[in-house]
């Protein structure tokens, strides 16, 4: 399926593992042009080699800690006008979402929000 989005570029935070690898990787498929950011770059770096190896997209990789200032100013100096935003920086708890409150829920959204690094 053509999703209409080759070339674009993308910024995915939060990209070395789990949701934000696996968004990361679809995107590449997509022949999206990806920057993935996370605090270890040695998890960060085989992330990318691995979705580049799959897809032969060329990925960026920004080892940045997403709440500080410099941290989201790497990212978007490595990927100054992103189409994609992917902001996986933070979610709820571990656990059973069933079990998470209203309030659990927003406090993860208001943290993605203020760790944006298009904020």
């Amino acid at each position: 399926m053509d999703l209409g989005i080759r070339g674009k570029n993308a910024l995915v935070c939060g990209a070395s593992r789990g949701l934000g690898k696996a968004c990361a990787l679809a995107l590449a498929r997509e022949g999206v042009k990806v920057t993935i950011v996370a605090r270890n770059r040695d998890v960060l770096e085989s992330a990318g080699g691995e979705i580049g190896r799959l897809t032969g997209v060329a990925v960026v990789t920004v080892a940045a800690d997403l709440p500080t200032n410099d941290g989201r100013a790497a990212a978007i100096s490595a990927c100054p006008q992103p189409d994609i935003l992917v902001n996986n920086s933070q979610g709820p708890l571990p656990g059973n979402f069933r079990e998470s409150s209203r309030e659990d829920w927003l406090a993860a959204l208001d943290e993605n929000d203020a760790w944006s690094p298009l904020r």
